[in-house]
Order: C-alpha cells, then structure tokens, then sequence
C-alpha cells in the first residue's frame, strides 16, 4: 500500500515534467565553436548572444549580444537628454519664453541686491555711529558700557552677514544667467532640429 502511494505520488511528480518542452541552447565557446547544450549558457558567453532551440533544432528565441559599455552609456545620456528635452518644453515653448523668464528672474534677483545693497549702506552707517559714540566716550576717559560693545559687535556681524547674503545672491545670478543661457540654446537646437525633420 505504501509502495503504490509512493509510486503514484512520483507519476503525479513526472506527468508534469512529461509534458514540457525540451530546449537546446546553442551558442559560441571561446575557441569559436558552435556549442548546443540542455544545461543553458555558461555566464562567461551569455554575453555575447545565443539561440534557443526547440527539440527539433529549429530557432524559438534569439538572444542578443550584450551591448558594450560605451554604447550602454550614450543610450543612457541620451534617455537622459529625452527627459531633460521634455521637462525643457514644458516649461518654454519657443526662444522667447526663455528670454522672457530669464529677464524676470534677473529682474526679481537684483531687485534683491539692491535690498541687500540698501540694508548693507544701513548697517555701515549705524556701525559708523556707534564707533562715533565710543570715540567719543575714550576721548572723554570713559570706559565702553557693555551695551555699546555688545550693539557694535552686533553691527559687525550684521555688516558681515549682509556683505555674505550679497555675494551669495550675486554667484546665484551668475549661475542663474548661465543655466538660461544652456537652456536657451538646448532650445535652438530642438527648434533647429524640429524645422529640419519631415
């Protein structure tokens, strides 16, 4: 009884694995013969491409060679530029529109610097006052009060704040006139290229 159980539980097992199909894989070893084997391709030659075959030796699937580094590498530049191309016009639909926000964006930043400029001239100028009240209290053979000392050390750090705040936002100008400029050209070329396809 437990022999048929055992028996039959195998035949259930096989029945199906009866019924799948056999593959061949044939592919090139390193001396250059042609190489057909049930066990699949060896790592070492995947790479280089192989065919699938059915029992009867005929074609079912054909694998590619793997594509060289470099090759893999500008497929992935240009899906990145694709992306990059589509962000880019969404955002602008001509030349025009780039110029036009490239103008109001230097326009918001420099009005900026100028707040930054005026706030800076504030600073240098009550620093000036305070230095003129504790000239004139050592001309008058008093000691600095602890308030006028901590109000100066406060006017230079905001003098060194602003002068910081001000060279950030003149590198960020920079950068930002520089970054429309790419774009407006990364725009000619796409205009360029659109005017010329069929």
């Amino acid at each position: 009884m437990v022999v048929r159980r055992a028996a039959a539980s195998l035949l259930l097992l096989a029945l199906p694995l009866a019924g799948q199909a056999v593959e061949l894989y044939r592919y090139l070893d390193r001396n250059g013969t042609l190489v057909i084997d049930r066990q699949g391709v060896p790592p070492e030659y995947a790479g280089k491409g192989y065919d699938v075959l059915n029992e009867q030796g005929r074609v079912i699937r054909r694998v590619a060679p793997a594509l060289p580094a470099a090759e893999l590498d500008r497929q992935q530049q240009e899906r990145q530029q694709a992306v990059a191309d589509g962000q880019l016009r969404k955002l602008y639909s001509n030349v025009e529109d780039v110029d036009r926000a490239k103008a109001r964006k230097l326009a918001e930043l420099d009005g900026l610097m100028q707040i930054k400029k005026a706030n800076l001239e504030s600073a240098r100028h009550l620093q000036g006052q305070l230095m003129e009240q504790a000239a004139v209290q050592q001309r008058n053979g008093q000691a600095l009060t602890d308030d006028l000392r901590a109000r100066l050390d406060a006017a230079a750090a905001d003098l060194l704040r602003l002068q910081a705040d001000l060279q950030r936002y003149a590198e960020l100008r920079r950068s930002t006139s520089t970054a429309f400029d790419a774009d407006r050209l990364r725009m000619q070329r796409l205009d360029a290229a659109q005017d010329t396809s069929p």
